[in-house]
């Protein structure tokens, strides 16, 4: 067989729906569990769904029975527990059989998360150019981590309309954790994120749901940054996560 037919092969994702532990972090001080089911599966990542939110970058610490065949270490213990970095995600529709809100396909990345996750749960990562010892993925940290304040100046990719819409902020808390909720208004949006006024003392690496009864959509969000701004009043700044926000009518 010729390598590169080879490597192929080993790489095929296989349809493996097997149950699948997940924990991840949210910042320091949040940290959360759930059982799911594979989607599919390679020796070197996964596809999974999760009634969690998570982002591009993150690691997610995951527990499965692997096959023996398919895993690049601890052959012999029951479970195969590794570090996994997030590389894609796509928003379900929750239904009634299944409360899944995304889809996450996963790099695995190694038996222990980096260093730098254990000062920074909530800070996300990119492949790097070489693979570990094991020949699954190596990370490196992203260096592009936080959104600053919004300006006419900032260059994105998407215009900022300086606009007030009412949504409800609903916080995603750590295991056992009360809902969280707050109705505001936005002080600027983009179809890629937003800045909203808040009294809340959220970290930024949290998940929260972005709801307009007005316009009826809801979106996942991650905090980039909480800050106060020179009226003395706090700032959620949002980065939408797995789709945009439609502005038809705005722009």
């Amino acid at each position: 067989m010729k390598g590169d037919e080879k490597s192929r092969r080993i790489r095929e994702r296989i349809g493996l729906t097997i149950p699948v532990r997940v924990r991840g972090r949210d910042g320091r001080e949040t940290e959360w569990t759930e059982m799911s089911r594979l989607v599919d599966v390679t020796p070197f990542g996964a596809r999974l769904r999760l009634s969690r939110p998570t982002e591009v970058g993150r690691l997610l610490h995951v527990t499965l029975a692997m096959p023996r065949t398919m895993r690049c270490f601890d052959h012999v213990e029951d479970q195969y527990r590794v570090w996994s970095l997030v590389r894609n995600v796509k928003l379900l529709t929750p239904s009634d059989k299944s409360k899944a809100l995304m889809e996450a396909g996963v790099a695995f990345v190694g038996k222990y998360p980096p260093a730098s996750f254990l000062a920074d749960p909530s800070q996300r990562y990119e492949i790097a150019r070489a693979q570990t010892k094991s020949g699954l993925w190596a990370v490196h940290e992203n260096a592009d981590q936080v959104i600053t304040e919004f300006s006419e100046t900032d260059k994105r990719r998407a215009t900022r309309h300086t606009i007030p819409i009412e949504v409800t902020i609903e916080v995603f808390g750590g295991e056992g954790d009360s809902p969280v909720r707050e109705k505001t208004v936005t002080e600027n949006i983009s179809r890629n994120g937003a800045a909203v006024f808040t009294s809340l003392e959220i970290t930024a690496g949290r998940f929260v749901r972005v709801t307009s009864e007005d316009h009826n959509h809801s979106l996942v969000a991650s905090v980039r940054s909480n800050r106060r701004g020179p009226d003395g009043i706090r700032r959620l700044h949002l980065e939408f996560v797995g789709a945009e926000w439609p502005l038809e009518g705005i722009e």
